[in-house]
């Protein structure tokens, strides 16, 4: 079932971001994945993360749906419900390409349109880790409660250094690395719709920066998606997270935003993030699924 009359251009995702996110911003609702925010910190937040490249389909002329390959195995789409076979089009688009082994996709269980194509190219949803939508009227939000001993503030345009140091600190395992550097940080700063002013940071009265939330305003939509949070081990259980992503929320809903987004994991192997943003006022929606096409190795 693939759509008549489709044109198919492939772009760098370099190249095809911005009509990535346009597309997902027109097609936005609390049924959809996509977020213009979430896509940007996809393909920015490290340098050379070796992903593939993203065929654009149009219909007259119009773009009504992507696919992204994020890495060779897994596959990004996004497609305008309106245009069903361009499910069909892009699946194909990526086996075609891809290599021999299980591939997988993510998709949210109200996608029905995708779930459906997808189904028709071979993928099946699988037993995955899983992320929960949730959603929380800005009109309703809390205010921001004081931590002794740190104050909050947003980021400046020159400190991509110290606000990379930060992610690293919360999100980097012990004796690990991570892709966040400062040169990575650089660049998603560049990248919209990324605004310094809703990237809040904790910091400590000798100055430095230990919990941060970043906050992505999708201005067509109305849309501030919470993408990432984190706080270093040694101020955990301080309320930090908390505390900094209200910050950012005010910031977004200063800034003309009315709803926010936040997508933490949703089963009972990691539950405390969500546990932080329901403490918050958001409220759960839908679940992501995880899809495989092609069979895991067997053992010899």
């Amino acid at each position: 079932m693939s759509t008549a009359g489709v044109a198919v251009a492939v772009a760098s995702v370099d190249e095809a971001l911005p009509q990535m996110q346009e597309l997902a911003s027109r097609l936005w609702t609390r049924s959809s994945r996509h977020h213009p925010g979430q896509l940007a910190w996809s393909a920015r937040y490290g340098l050379d993360l070796g992903h593939g490249p993203v065929a654009l389909f149009r219909v007259a002329g119009e773009l009504v749906g992507w696919a992204w390959a994020e890495a060779d195995d897994w596959l990004e789409l996004c497609v305008d419900p309106a245009h069903p076979g361009v499910v069909d089009d892009a699946a194909g688009w990526f086996l075609d390409r891809a290599p021999a082994g299980p591939l997988r996709t993510m998709t949210l269980e109200t996608e029905t349109v995708v779930l459906t194509g997808l189904a028709r190219a071979g993928f099946e949803v699988e037993d995955q880790p899983w992320f929960t939508h949730h959603h929380l009227d800005l009109a309703a939000l809390r205010d921001v409660p004081c931590v002794p001993g740190y104050s909050l503030r947003h980021v400046e345009p020159s400190e991509h250094e110290e606000r990379a140091a930060c992610h690293r600190a919360a999100w980097a395992p012990p004796g690990g690395t991570s892709r966040v550097s400062a040169a990575a940080y650089a660049g998603l700063m560049a990248t919209p719709p990324y605004r310094h002013e809703l990237d809040w940071v904790a910091v400590t009265a000798g100055g430095e920066m230990v919990a941060s939330c970043l906050v992505w305003l999708d201005p067509r939509t109305g849309v501030a998606l919470v993408e990432p949070v984190g706080c270093a081990p040694d101020h955990r259980g301080r309320g930090l997270a908390g505390a900094v992503s209200l910050a950012g929320l005010h910031a977004a809903r200063d800034a003309g935003a009315g709803l926010g987004l936040v997508c933490p994991r949703g089963d009972d192997d990691y539950p405390l993030p969500g546990r932080v943003y329901r403490a918050l006022g958001f409220e759960p929606g839908p679940r992501t699924l995880i899809l495989r096409n092609g069979s895991e190795p067997q053992e010899t």
